[in-house]
């Protein structure tokens, strides 16, 4: 952490010193000075790991080391730069990184422009987007980088006015003297650089005096994305780089056995190239739709993939098989619930896509990548060239919660671009990426809790899952620490678990503890890996314990949360979502909390399961319980852009909804049946609440928490809840229509027959 006189671990941030550097430079260039990170603190009398190092501070402890080599710049026009080594995809932190800059400079925020890094393998953990650690990881060290700038500017100006320091102002990019003479800071760039690097001493901001920071803001490109002129991977104008689609198989992980037709597809109108790679059979043509054209007229014969023969049924056996024992039931009355949670797309608005353009010594690629440095050396490795000769640019994506971690598109677009000797821009189609894409794993959850009176003796969960993918970067960043780490010698995916996952009521002895089974599927994170299905078995199991022990669910959870902090949020959902008011029959509230990375989240929701709801007809779609209100509290510590936050919670619910109710694959004979939007049933405007409050609670804490992924598990717990209590009958099964869906399309099996549900036809 940057260096300071006092203990960061009460969260507070008074004012202190900080080192940073002036680094050699035309213009002034500046960054921070980190040392080590702060030892995990010994004196919580609690056995919760969490509490002493949690999944984010561990990304945060990598990222350090790195940090001093972030810089800003202040150029000639009087803008200030910096280039974010973190991926924005639509999760707002450009506008956020921007307001830091801004506060600390006293510029306006539009006269900040920040870009986002090309893949640099100098900052080794700090270039890695995830796990809501993008704002806690950068936020002291933009600040003081931010600081450097404006103390150098300060004394370049002192110079040129003839005035003290002290005696001058800085105010919307501009310092003033004490006689009335002005100097914009564009003008003292080159002044205030400097021919060697030095090292300062600075001070931040005290909270206090913030006039950017936690108060609410637009997006820095919100004009920029509703008028069309936002530039993702595809909108970008490489030479030559050309339509590129794939044939992919039938089955998840299938390979190539023969192509019937490939001479005879190569003459198809527009077709440039056509070749087998890894994945399937790749075609580049003049546009898309001659892609498409030529993707269904391919004769593949295909040999099996991964997951051969496998379906939901066989899947969930083989999770059961795995499941580790509960232990002897004690002696005391028990709650016990064991619940099940489907495949889920991992699918991002944006087509998965890439550019590359590979040459026999060098290659360049553009994609949206929350992992570039790994990318950058797994795309060097299958090019057989060295890491540096591979120039990988980050660019803004569509949407990812955790889809992006993953780099296929670019290195299958690389891989393209070698074979053929040409750019391609490859973009996957929607039924790429539902069928041979990311998916969230199917998982199952145990939960035993004893109790005896008015008191809880203890808390078992048993977590078994569909084995989580962690190649993008988090499994090097636990090996790279694993000496500091207090979770024993366990694995990545059992260090995942145990660094995400906490206890926050008073339950007696606690203990959690995961399996992971069949490495067959390609898995990943949907905006949190575990914490949405464990927090809803939890959360239902509370439920159903303050009922055995006859008690109101709120103020069950209020007795036994352990902090003030988890109180207030879930006292502000009950007060605001007028928790316990009489509701007709089949209908119900429902109320649920959940807590990670230094942030808490409590969502009341209420659910209408009537009959004449649950059956109302809907065109091209699925309807069932709908929620009707949702109310939702979130303490993320200090929060840079309220109405950032906001939006993020807007989007959890919308998950959360969708989870518990109607997002699902279907798995059949080793492929998914979904195979776009228009059947994978996320969240429609027909299920979305028509009352949504959001209410981001005032804090006295200096730092910020993370946001991103806090309200999805809360949300999918309480409308788990909310329907439990409306139809009198603990759901065990999510999505609560996976087994009862009516959609029953067929595989997509090459060649793809013209169909409005095979992926293609939007994309002409």
């Amino acid at each position: 952490m940057p260096k300071r006189d006092d203990d960061e671990s009460t969260h507070a941030l008074p004012r202190r010193r900080f080192l940073g550097y002036v680094l050699a430079a035309p213009t002034l260039v500046a960054a921070a000075e980190l040392g080590p990170a702060p030892k995990a603190r010994a004196d919580i009398p609690s056995a919760e790991i969490t509490e002493l190092v949690d999944l984010n501070d561990v990304m945060t402890a990598a990222a350090l080391p790195t940090s001093n080599l972030i810089t800003v710049e202040v150029g000639r026009d009087g803008t200030v730069s910096f280039a974010l080594p973190r991926a924005e995809v639509g999760q707002g932190i450009t506008t956020s990184t921007a307001m830091l800059i801004a506060e600390e400079m006293d510029v306006p925020l539009e006269q900040v422009r920040v870009t986002l890094a090309d893949a640099r393998p100098e900052l080794v953990f700090n270039q890695l987007t995830g796990a809501s650690n993008t704002t806690i990881s950068t936020f002291t060290p933009i600040r003081v980088a931010a600081a450097v700038a404006r103390g150098r500017l300060l004394q370049a100006a002192a110079d040129e006015l003839g005035a003290a320091i002290t005696d001058l102002t800085l105010k919307a990019g501009v310092i003033t003297g004490p006689a009335g003479k002005s100097i914009g800071i564009g003008a003292l760039s080159e002044k205030a650089a400097s021919v060697r690097t030095q090292r300062m001493s600075v001070e931040l901001k005290p909270r206090e005096q913030f006039t950017v920071i936690g108060r609410p803001h637009n997006r820095i490109d919100a004009l920029a994305a509703v008028t069309g002129r936002k530039k993702f991977a595809m909108d970008l104008d490489v030479p030559d780089a050309k339509p590129t689609m794939v044939c992919r198989p039938p089955t998840v992980n299938g390979k190539v056995g023969s192509v019937a037709n490939l001479d005879e597809v190569r003459t198809m109108p527009g077709v440039t190239d056509v070749a087998v790679i890894a994945t399937g059979v790749a075609v580049r043509a003049a546009t898309f739709g001659q892609c498409i054209d030529a993707v269904r007229a391919l004769r593949v014969s295909w040999k099996p993939g991964s997951a051969e023969g496998k379906s939901d049924e066989s899947v969930l056996k083989k999770l059961r098989a795995a499941e580790l024992p509960l232990g002897v039931p004690p002696l005391t009355p028990t709650v016990e619930g064991r619940f099940t949670f489907a495949f889920r797309s991992n699918s991002a608005l944006e087509p998965n896509c890439a550019i590359a353009d590979v040459r026999p010594d060098r290659a360049e690629i553009w994609s949206g990548l929350k992992s570039p440095i790994v990318a950058q050396q797994t795309i060097a490795a299958k090019l057989g060239l060295p890491p540096h000769a591979v120039t990988v640019h980050v660019t803004e994506g569509g949407g990812s919660f955790g889809r992006k971690l993953f780099f296929d598109a670019a290195l299958e677009a690389a891989e393209i671009s070698q074979r053929f000797g040409k750019p391609v821009k490859l973009m996957w189609h929607r039924a790429d990426d539902s069928r041979q894409g990311r998916t969230h794993p199917m998982a199952t959850s145990r939960v035993r809790v004893a109790y005896a009176g008015d008191t809880v003796l203890g808390y078992k969960q048993r977590h078994t899952s569909v084995a989580t993918d962690l190649s993008h970067g988090l499994g090097e960043i636990f090996t790279a620490m694993a000496a500091k780490l207090p979770v024993g010698d366990i694995g990545f995916s059992e260090t995942f678990f145990q660094l995400s996952q906490s206890m926050p009521y008073n339950f007696g002895a606690h203990s959690r503890l995961l399996s992971e089974t069949d490495k067959g599927f390609n898995t990943g994170s949907m905006r949190n890996v575990y914490s949405p299905d464990v927090t809803c078995a939890r959360e239902l199991v509370v439920d159903r314990l303050a009922a055995k022990m006859g008690k109101d669910p709120f103020r069950f959870r209020r007795e036994f949360l352990r902090d003030d902090r988890s109180r207030a949020v879930l006292e502000k959902v009950a007060d605001a979502g007028n928790w316990g008011r009489p509701m007709p029959t089949g209908t119900a509230q429902g109320i649920a909390f959940h807590s990670e990375y230094h942030a808490v989240s409590a969502v009341l929701v209420e659910i209408d399961c009537r009959p004449e709801t649950v059956n109302r007809p809907i065109r091209d779609g699925v309807t069932g319980p709908r929620v009707t209100k949702a109310v939702v509290a979130v303490d993320v510590g200090l929060a840079v852009n309220p109405r950032g936050l906001e939006a993020q919670m807007m989007g959890c619910v919308m998950d959360g909804i969708a989870l518990t109710l109607t997002s699902s694959l279907h798995l059949r004979d080793g492929y998914f049946l979904e195979a776009s939007w228009d059947n994978y049933f996320y969240t429609r405007q027909w299920n979305t609440p028509p009352e949504l409050d959001i209410i981001i609670m005032p804090t006295t804490t200096g730092k910020p928490g993370g946001a991103g992924e806090l309200g999805v598990a809360a949300s999918m717990a309480a409308v788990a809840c909310a329907y439990g209590r409306a139809t009198g009958t603990m759901p065990t099964s999510f999505p609560i229509n996976h087994s009862t869906l009516s959609f029953d399309p067929k595989p997509t099996v090459p060649p793809i027959p013209p169909s409005p549900t095979d992926g293609l036809d939007h994309v002409r």
